[in-house]
């Protein structure tokens, strides 16, 4: 798949989630198969940008290329100056919001409320594109509710515009995460423009990945909530489209190694009071095939400091911790 001078090999993308693809999330997401790694949502308010969380959603220092960063907002112009700002700070491809469903976006008119209003979709898209030199991209939802799916209009609007490529949800906006994906709609707009396509939504497996592609004819695949607690489905999907073979499932070592350097990366990305607080959530997703996930949970969330809370991780993940452990970055 070709964005602008990147090529993206595999085709496979994690999507941008809020609270969920930061920097040591995007990282090992890549070093695992995927070919895109987009970031989590930065406003294009500029009162936010020197705050804490936006300095480390800027953070890109390290992070294989092409660095992928998703803006949102409703202002043409403010877009544009947010899309130059980033890109000064390092990002080689701007992604445009206009797939995020969460009430406290759309009630802003961001996200994919703006798929009500066709007029200001076009106006924002042409604008970021000509306020920089990189590829800019978009990601939309089929539509702004079940009885209103437009995404075709804006697919056309989108490359009528200069949009690089285009990442389709496969759900309206009102439809949330709930149901099924719908890939009917993707499949429309792979026949309605020529964009690079991303599918995007429900994809949980090699196969489902292989599926989704003949079904819809897009030129990959994003994923969003089934790479939570389970980051090594992009090279199991990677082998599969290349071989038609699955993977075995990866041996407890490997995960456990997998996990613990992301549990280190958070910890030293963040710092221990707040990375102890977000490691939280990503030891509770890579818990949930475990046994007894519900009580790891409720001790790694009393655990008061980061080495105590690596311990308690260690100890419940590891099968063979001599093995693991030669194979582990050193702590911090």
């Amino acid at each position: 798949m070709q964005i602008g001078p990147y090529r993206i090999d595999p085709p496979l993308a994690l999507a941008p989630m809020a609270g969920v693809t930061d920097k040591p999330f995007r990282m090992l997401c890549k070093q695992l198969g995927a070919g895109l790694a987009v970031s989590e949502m930065t406003h294009s308010d500029p009162r936010l940008w020197k705050t804490r969380k936006s300095r480390q959603r800027m953070d890109h220092c390290g992070e294989p290329a092409p660095i992928a960063v998703q803006i949102a907002g409703t202002e043409p112009w403010q877009l544009a100056e947010a899309a130059r700002f980033n890109v000064d700070h390092g990002a080689q491809i701007i992604d445009i919001n206009m797939g995020c469903p969460a009430k406290k976006v759309c009630h802003a008119w961001a996200g994919s409320a703006l798929m009500r209003d066709e007029v200001l979709v076009g106006k924002i898209l042409e604008t970021v594109v000509n306020a920089v030199n990189v590829p800019v991209t978009l990601k939309t939802r089929t539509g702004w509710a079940r009885a209103h799916r437009n995404g075709v209009t804006i697919a056309r609007i989108a490359e009528a515009s200069g949009i690089a490529a285009l990442a389709v949800h496969g759900r309206t906006r009102e439809d949330l995460y709930q149901g099924e994906a719908e890939y009917d709609t993707i499949a429309e707009i792979r026949a309605a423009v020529s964009l690079p396509l991303w599918a995007n939504g429900d994809i949980d497996s090699p196969e489902k990945a292989a599926w989704v592609l003949r079904r819809t004819g897009a030129d990959g695949v994003m994923i969003g909530r089934a790479a939570q607690g389970r980051p090594w489905l992009f090279r199991e999907i990677a082998h599969y489209l290349e071989t038609g073979q699955r993977l075995p499932d990866p041996a407890p070592a490997d995960t456990a190694m997998w996990l613990l350097g992301h549990l280190r990366a958070l910890h030293q990305f963040y710092g221990p009071e707040q990375g102890l607080r977000i490691a939280r959530k990503h030891l509770g997703w890579y818990a949930q095939r475990h046994p007894a996930a519900s009580e790891f949970r409720a001790r790694i969330n009393s655990a008061t400091d980061i080495d105590a809370q690596y311990r308690m991780a260690e100890h419940y993940f590891l099968e063979d911790r001599v093995a693991v452990r030669e194979q582990l970055p050193p702590a911090a």
